[in-house]
């Protein structure tokens, strides 16, 4: 059976999605965007209407976490989720719907990614983490054992976060940040050790 896509978000980060789907054996890709004036990405057809693409799956590639939970809430078909085979996930991860684990990437035992969460290149996610629906964990970045992260948080490149720390909804983490004391507030943090801009 021929495996079809409408990835949702015609963009860089849809592209990456584009070739995770490939390697997952999606042989027809298109591309839906409300811009008008898109109408390829690279080797991808852009269509601006569902209509006659009912039949396929859909992925929502949009990077702003809160662009995406709104997006993925408003759908009434279910979103795949879509893991790069180079991607290292142990058995007993719980993966919601919607999700993109990316090449090189690693999530380790006992943790959830729940519903529309984005796992950037050569991330890690070590033991017993819980990282909430819409959140970005950028490329290269790094959490330790036992850490949860709220609702639409954004880790940015290179970010650190040591073991056992707790990080509310809608905080931006940015880049080359270390985390070691929970964030309890909304907002960006910045710096070694990360403080509130």
């Amino acid at each position: 059976m021929n495996k079809k896509l409408v990835i949702y978000g015609a963009s860089g980060h849809g592209k990456v999605a584009a070739d995770i789907a490939r390697l997952n054996g999606y042989e027809e890709i298109i591309f839906y965007d409300d811009d008008l004036g898109k109408s390829v990405l690279g080797p991808y057809q852009v269509i601006h209407d569902f209509k006659g693409y009912e039949d396929y799956d859909l992925f929502i590639a949009i990077g702003d976490n809160a662009t995406r939970e709104k997006i993925s809430l408003r759908m009434k078909k279910e979103i795949i989720t879509l893991v790069h085979p180079a991607a290292v996930i142990a058995e007993d991860v719980t993966i919601g719907k919607g999700v993109v684990v990316m090449a090189k990437a690693v999530v380790n035992s006992g943790t959830v990614l729940r519903d529309g969460v984005i796992v950037n290149t050569c991330a890690s996610i070590d033991h017993d983490n819980r990282i909430n629906e819409y959140v970005h964990i950028s490329v290269n970045a790094h959490t330790a054992g036992t850490v949860t992260i709220g609702k639409r948080t954004f880790i940015g490149m290179s970010v650190s976060i040591i073991n056992n720390i707790t990080i509310c909804e809608d905080a931006l983490i940015g880049a080359g940040a270390l985390v070691v004391d929970d964030i309890r507030e909304a907002g960006t943090y910045i710096g070694i050790p990360a403080k509130k801009k």
